[in-house]
Order: C-alpha cells, then structure tokens, then sequence
C-alpha cells in the first residue's frame, strides 16, 4: 500500500503530455505563463519584421550539422534549443510562416526525448494578428534554461527502413509530390501531399484528429503497424509525422529521406 501511495504521488508530480495543437485563444491566455515558451520558426526576415510577443527565433537552419541537411549532435541540438527556449518542465509552442520549418522544429525537440513537451499553434500568425493580439518586433535575449536530452527511438535511419520494406510492420508514408514519386520512390510507399493535412492551408489550420486518421487509413495503415515518413530532406516528412503523432498514431521519420536513399547503392528504387 505504501509503495502505490508513492507511486502515485510520484506519477502526480509529473508533467503530462502537452495537447499537440493549441488555439490562439490558449496562447492568449498563456502569453505570460512562465512556464510556456514561444519559438517562431519563420524566416528572420518575416520574425523582424513582426512576431508574437516575447516569441524567440529558430529557424530550422539552426539546428543542422554543417555535414549534410541532418540534425547537430544530441548536446549541440539541446543547447540551440534551449537558447531559443526549450527547457526541462517547459511548455513550447510553435509556429512559423513555413508549415515544413515548424514540423522540423517539432522533430528536432522529438529527438531529443521532448515531443511531448512541444504544441503547434493553430493559425499561426497569421490568426493571431487577425484576432488583434500583441505582436512585437524586438527580439528577446536567450533564454538560460537547459535540455536533458531523453532517449528516443522516433528518427529512423536507412537500414532500418529497408528491413521493413514492404512488411505488415510498417506503413511508409512518401510526402514529396507527385512530380517527385514519378522520378522515383522507396519501394512500397504512398503518397500523402502535406497540404492536405490542413482543413484550411492558407490559414494553417489542422484537419481533425479524426480527418487525418483516416487519411492515412487510406493510405494503408493499419492498426498494429507503424507509418515512418520520408521526403526529399526530411522537412516535409517531419510535417507528416508531426500529423500522425497528433492524430494518435505511432510514428517515426526517416530524415535522411530520398536525398539519403537514393546515394545508397543497392538500396532499391521503384520507378
């Protein structure tokens, strides 16, 4: 009995998953929440010329190795995303004027183990400026607080794809466009266009958990199997599996995508 007392005071004291889309209505109410962190993932000169309120810039750009279009090493990513506001025990929330920006972001955070931690805000700011809320053209300093990096299993490599080529196991999600796919595609994969995972795309505003369920039901997954998403770099695939994750389905992304898998000899290709 004293051990289930402590057990549940231990799980009370832990922080629980975050809701993966918020409403500019929510930010509203959490502007000056200490415990939530704005990050706008546009381009700088989009965030200079105006931004929510006390929101901190990370382009996607910033989060890369200077080797390939990957991402920085575990303790270099946390330090870049904690400068931008990320830490232990924080509530971020993301937005930017590019969908594919914002959805690396969301990677980036989910492969450091902080996923769960992270929510995209409906609209963008583009509903926020609409609604008449604050926006600013000041950018904050750096924030100080620090990422622990967790363990995470959700960003795949080629080999382990190409074990799961055409298996029960796996639902392989291609988010490239249909000009792309007929040059070439993993053996296998659907086509799932990004753009329509929006009710309204101008305003990006998500389509239900329901709607996008269905979506990639009819795009093969089944109930037991996991979607792993693969583009051209890894932006658009991010976008994707960002989706399944808030429609409440396993998923990984494969962020080497195309531009990996086709370097690989013996690796196959339909075309």
């Amino acid at each position: 009995m004293l051990f289930l007392i402590s057990l549940l005071a231990l799980l009370q004291t832990q922080p629980s998953a975050r809701p993966p889309v918020v409403s500019t209505e929510w930010l509203a109410a959490h502007l000056d929440d200490p415990s939530v962190s704005l990050i706008d993932t546009s381009r700088r000169e989009a965030y200079a010329k105006s931004h929510i309120k006390g929101a901190r810039l990370l382009t996607h750009e910033m989060t890369l190795s200077m080797a390939n279009h990957g991402l920085l090493p575990p303790a270099e990513l946390a330090v870049v995303l904690a400068r931008a506001g990320g830490a232990d025990g924080k509530h971020v929330v993301l937005y930017g004027d590019q969908p594919m920006a914002t959805g690396w972001v969301y990677m980036a955070f989910t492969a450091l183990g902080r996923g769960a931690d992270v929510s995209m805000l409906d609209g963008n700011l583009a509903a926020w400026t609409k609604e008449g809320r604050p926006v600013d053209a000041i950018a904050p300093p750096a924030a100080a607080g620090t990422i622990t990096p967790r363990a995470s299993d959700a960003i795949v490599d080629a080999t382990y794809v190409k074990e799961r080529l055409q298996t029960p196991a796996m639902c392989l999600i291609d988010a490239r466009t249909t000009r792309e796919v007929g040059e070439g595609k993993l053996p296998g994969s659907t086509l799932v266009l990004w753009q329509d995972l929006y009710a309204d795309q101008a305003a990006h505003r998500f389509k239900s958990p329901a709607e996008i369920r269905a979506m990639f039901a009819k795009a093969g997954y089944k109930p037991g199997a996991e979607i792993v998403t693969y583009c051209a770099i890894g932006m658009r695939a991010s976008l994707m599996f960002f989706a399944a994750r808030y429609a409440g389905l396993p998923a990984k992304v494969y962020v080497g995508s195309w531009s990996d898998w086709s370097q690989r000899p013996g690796f196959p290709i339909v075309r």
